[in-house]
């Protein structure tokens, strides 16, 4: 396979899972284990988190919304104390792999995030992650074209604007759901567990040394 392009996810790939900070809000609040994972998997198209992802409803709504949804599974949680454990911390080691991919290759990023200012002022991460954004040729974000993945459709927009054939793409994800359509198009897919994890696969897809 001729490789063309490595497309990422941005959460959970270049940064580090917000997962884990779930797990401890969730301990420190004595909540049910993984009601925040599950409020956001049940009905994963058109619950709060999806709408928000997409801009179709405000953080007071999304509030109220995702406070309802996960009320419904066991225990309620406010959508706005949800927010602030997204901010994963940048993985270094990939931001080099994707600083060696973009000299050989076609970069692109899809990812589902939420409309501007959602989580508060973040000014100085905001440059950094800005300094990341540059790396790729194309950028995809749910919130500001009304798409989020699994949709096949953002999958679709992103090889049609790096004008890719989507069998020679790699693309890397750490949510087996937003893999799949990725897959079914003929895209080699990798899912993320860790840095270490994604740069051994990503080295084996396309021949780089990345370590």
């Amino acid at each position: 396979m001729a490789i063309e392009a490595v497309i990422f996810d941005f959460g959970g790939v270049l940064t580090s899972s917000p997962f884990e900070a779930f797990a401890r809000f969730e301990t420190e609040r004595g909540l049910p284990v993984d009601i925040i994972r599950r409020t956001n998997a049940a009905n994963h198209l058109e619950n709060a988190w999806a709408k928000f992802e997409r801009a179709e409803v405000d953080i007071d709504t999304f509030d109220e919304l995702f406070a309802t949804e996960s009320l419904a599974l066991g225990a309620e949680v406010r959508g706005r104390e949800v927010l602030p454990l997204l901010q994963g911390d940048l993985r270094p080691e990939m931001v080099e792999a994707l600083r060696r991919i973009k000299a050989q290759f076609k970069t692109g990023c899809i990812t589902n995030n939420l409309p501007a200012n959602a989580i508060g002022s973040m000014t100085g991460r905001s440059l950094y992650i800005a300094e990341v954004m540059v790396l790729f040729d194309h950028v995809i974000e749910s919130a500001k074209i009304g798409l989020r993945k699994p949709d096949p459709r953002i999958y679709r927009l992103m090889v049609e604007t790096l004008k890719v054939d989507p069998n020679n793409c790699v693309y890397l994800d750490d949510l087996g759901v937003n893999l799949k359509p990725a897959r079914d198009m003929g895209m080699t897919t990798i899912k993320v567990t860790s840095g270490a994890q994604a740069i051994a696969e990503l080295e084996k897809a396309t021949g780089l040394k990345l370590g």
